[in-house]
């Protein structure tokens, strides 16, 4: 069981890299900042007593289920129903022009198109499933030197074998993402 002060160094120790990630994947500073706040008040709340070697894969885990979350509250923020009659003008003979009553954007540049959106979280997906889909040597490896940005031995120490092992495990990986990703048309 993890302690107090492992729980609060993990969290120092990861919070960097849960900020750069969540805003690679929402592209909002405010929202990647709340993802993983919320992420780490879950891993606290739920999972602060598992041992110390559990908690940078369930973090990961909290940290994807808690952006794709966002991505969906997002989807449904943004959907719009309602009349056009709800938006009519103040004077009786006006026409409508359902344009002036539509807010733009700041920047427009910054705003990413509901279908890069979806493109975007589809990948995502598919490549987590793909991750998923891997021998647990090679995901867990995989993840803690690309996800968890830890060297190779850090990686052997966490997994307890040789940093030989972690650079098959990961090569192994790697290869086998990129011929499935590669089989379903995603190149990165």
């Amino acid at each position: 069981m993890a302690t107090q002060q492992e729980l609060s160094d993990f969290l120092k120790n990861v919070e960097r890299r849960a900020f750069k990630r969540s805003i690679y994947h929402v592209r909002d500073e405010e929202a990647a900042l709340d993802i993983v706040q919320d992420s780490m008040m879950k891993l606290a709340e739920h999972y602060g007593d598992k041992p110390a070697g559990e908690l940078p894969l369930l973090f990961q885990r909290i940290l994807s289920n808690c952006t794709l979350d966002w991505f969906r509250r997002q989807k449904t923020r943004r959907a719009l129903f309602s009349n056009l009659s709800d938006f009519e003008t103040a004077d009786e003979g006006g026409d409508f022009d359902f344009l002036e009553h539509v807010v733009s954007p700041a920047d427009a540049r910054q705003v990413e198109s509901a279908e890069d959106t979806t493109r975007r979280a589809q990948i995502f997906h598919e490549i987590e499933e793909q991750i998923a889909a891997l021998p647990g040597r090679q995901r867990e490896a995989f993840l803690m030197r690309y996800w968890e940005e830890m060297d190779v031995s850090e990686t052997a120490a966490a997994m307890g074998c040789s940093e030989g092992s972690v650079k098959t495990h990961c090569s192994r990986a790697v290869h086998a993402l990129s011929k499935a990703l590669a089989a379903k048309g995603i190149t990165l």
